[in-house]
């Protein structure tokens, strides 16, 4: 088990501000006396069919009533109406946010980071920027401090205590190293699909030696970096800032942090876990292309003290009891709202109708439907590592 990070996780997310008004053509749905716009819907969707549903080869536009697509659509909505029943409760009972409580939240993020510059390359990275960043988590401490003004949370270190010694295997962890990478993109189906986009004429002899051709490019690339690095390991961070194709970990000279045999993918992992400190790796192929490996630190297997996990542990039940309490506290309001469907598109029950007819000839599908009721599509954000198994 990997020690736990970020306990702190967020109460809720909020990617979408909806704005308030008299009712206008472009109005979707009303919430007592708000309306969340098409604009207001436009703005969170795309956030999933540019990430989760494009991965998945989607386009929400042709495709509109694809399964998944009305799963999507149906999130979002859901979402909507959250964001702005919390809202109208949290103006109701003037929750507010200073510039002191903003800084501060923003310090203990950025802190993280190696320097603001840093943190601002990450968000570039990830499609946001610095507005959206504030703009969120002002909203999530708006969130945080609405909370705990429905119910103060305590948890003390017994409770704690009792939590470790209940579960004392998800305080054992197993051997791990830290590595830094250096990524020369190389996949032979992606290649592929790209050159068949830009050439559609192209016959499949020429097209099959147009990608050798690239591979052989990429590989011929990652060779002469491992051969300046394994000369000179100290210049690796600045060869992976400069080169590699892995553009998150590069901002961080390559460095992907301590991370078990799992959470890789064989090769990467194999390579990784036979190398000693600060030694660099032949170059090694995985079905991301070519990567340099250096690993810079070990850790045996073993467990965590209570008193290494105390404080993540008090953190984490405290987030739990939250969480319950503002999800309680949704339904509450939930109930109590008005809420008008003032476009039959946007209704809830409409889409489900849409989703069961379109998954009627997908037993697969069907049974996943039937088993879980209203599952909704989740939005993929996370951030993962190139050469990691779930990562693709």
């Amino acid at each position: 088990m990997n020690k736990i990070k970020a306990i702190l996780a967020s109460l809720l997310v909020m990617v979408v501000f909806t704005g308030c008004g008299v009712n206008g053509k472009n109005d979707i749905i009303k919430v007592d006396n708000k309306v969340i716009t098409q604009k207001d819907f436009n703005k969170s969707f795309d956030i999933i069919s540019g990430g989760m549903l494009k991965t998945l080869g989607i386009d929400a536009k042709k495709e509109p009533d694809n399964v998944m697509v009305l799963m999507a659509k149906e999130q979002v909505i859901s979402q909507l109406i959250i964001n702005t029943l919390v809202n109208n409760a949290m103006e109701q009972n003037k929750i507010t946010v200073s510039k002191a409580e903003l800084e501060a939240a923003e310090k203990e993020i950025s802190g993280k980071f190696a320097s603001k510059d840093q943190f601002l390359q990450i968000l570039k990275a990830n499609g946001a920027t610095y507005d959206d960043f504030k703009r969120n988590l002002e909203q999530e401490v708006k969130v945080k401090k609405y909370v705990d003004s429905i119910a103060m949370v305590s948890i003390g270190e017994q409770d704690a205590m009792k939590y470790y010694k209940a579960n004392p295997d998800k305080f054992k962890y197993p051997q791990q190293v830290r590595a830094s990478h250096i990524l020369i993109a190389a996949n032979p189906d992606l290649i592929k699909d790209k050159i068949k986009k830009e050439n559609k004429d192209m016959q499949e002899a020429a097209l099959n030696a147009e990608v050798k051709k690239q591979m052989a490019e990429a590989k011929k690339k990652a060779q002469e970096l491992q051969l300046k690095a394994k000369k000179s390991p100290s210049t690796f961070a600045a060869l992976a800032k400069e080169n590699s194709q892995d553009t998150l970990s590069a901002l961080k000279g390559g460095d992907l942090g301590f991370f078990t045999k799992e959470e890789m993918v064989e090769e990467f992992s194999k390579a990784a876990f036979s190398l000693k400190p600060n030694t660099v790796s032949a170059v090694v192929q995985t079905p991301y292309g070519y990567h340099i490996i250096m690993v810079t630190d070990r850790k045996e297997a073993g467990k965590y003290t209570f008193d290494q996990t105390k404080k993540e542990i008090i953190a984490l039940l405290e987030n739990q009891d939250k969480m319950s309490i503002f999800k309680n506290k949704i339904a509450e309001l939930g109930k109590n709202a008005k809420i008008e469907y003032l476009n039959d598109d946007y209704n809830p029950e409409i889409i489900q109708k849409k989703i069961k007819e379109a998954s009627k000839d997908n037993p697969e599908l069907k049974q996943i439907l039937n088993g879980n009721a209203g599952a909704k599509a989740q939005n993929s954000a996370s951030q993962t590592k190139r050469p990691n198994k779930n990562s693709r």
